[in-house]
């Protein structure tokens, strides 16, 4: 069974261009990604669009939706630096996608775009979401608005993983619920995707309850949740509570082998399989 994979980032080479004449962060440095966070060695030579072709052909992958992940911290730049970064991407991508027939699809950054799919945004934009209600706005009935984390701190003595797994995932969970609480109710016609389960925010339910809110209130159509970087233990948690219908196949690619949680997917049988692969991302993307 092919499948789509919602959550993957593909840098354009005028992209990594633009990084590796930067001076300040982000920037490339070698084959060094300098971002807020820290500093981590990169295989530029994932970003080519044939390997990537050739890797989605290996996990039975038939479409990538890409975007530009906002931890690179982008959102700290002047504004100038980072319109001129995003458009550099997005003009990339574009390409990309004309080049891959369709198989690879971008999100645009930040705003709407014609020839996106949707819009990917950072999970701080969920503070205050009176600055994104355009943006949402725009979103009702047509795309997607998916939330990914931004870039972590970088916190002496902590080991490598901490920004991923501490930061990323409280982020997720602050969004989620910010969602919940100001949100659904002024966009319930605007499709959202949460990445890595909106942090586990599936665990958090019952701890809702206990607080007096119904969490079958919480429950909507339109909410969904990627899976990039969970196996079988956080999926069952995840369809227990939400159901399958709200889980979408993402990886994180390439920081993450797509195989890691398509094996865990395809433990739970081919309809289960076919819902999160195929049917739910395709609700997304038509």
């Amino acid at each position: 069974m092919r499948a789509i994979d919602v959550h993957q980032h593909l840098w354009p080479a005028a992209f990594i261009e633009a990084l590796r004449e930067r001076d300040g962060i982000p920037r490339l440095d070698g084959s060094m990604l300098v971002l807020p966070e820290g500093t981590y060695e990169v295989d530029l030579g994932d970003h080519l669009l044939g390997r990537r072709l050739s890797q989605l052909d290996a996990a039975e992958i038939d479409v990538a939706v890409v975007s530009l992940q906002p931890t690179m911290g982008l959102e700290t730049l002047p504004a100038d630096e980072r319109g001129h970064l995003e458009r550099v991407w997005e003009d990339g991508a574009l390409e990309l996608s004309s080049e891959s027939g369709g198989r690879i699809v971008p999100l645009a950054a930040s705003r709407p775009r014609e020839g996106f799919a949707g819009v990917s945004v950072g999970a701080d934009t969920f503070d205050d979401l009176d600055p994104l209600a355009p943006v949402l706005d725009a979103l009702r009935g047509s795309g997607f608005l998916f939330v990914h984390p931004v870039a972590g701190r970088a916190v002496p003595g902590a080991p490598v993983w901490w920004p991923a797994v501490v930061d990323y995932t409280a982020q997720m969970q602050r969004a989620y619920f910010a969602w919940l609480a100001g949100g659904q109710s002024r966009w319930p016609d605007v499709n959202i995707v949460f990445a890595i389960l909106a942090g586990g925010a599936p665990i958090q339910l019952e701890r809702l309850a206990s607080r007096g809110v119904d969490v079958r209130s919480v429950l909507y159509s339109n909410v969904f949740f990627d899976t990039s970087s969970y196996g079988r233990r956080a999926l069952e948690v995840c369809v227990e509570t939400f159901g399958v219908e709200q889980l979408v196949h993402g990886s994180d690619a390439p920081v993450i082998d797509p195989a890691t949680t398509l094996r865990a997917i395809r433990e739970f049988g081919e309809s289960v399989e076919r819902l999160v692969t195929l049917d739910n991302p395709n609700r997304l993307l038509t």
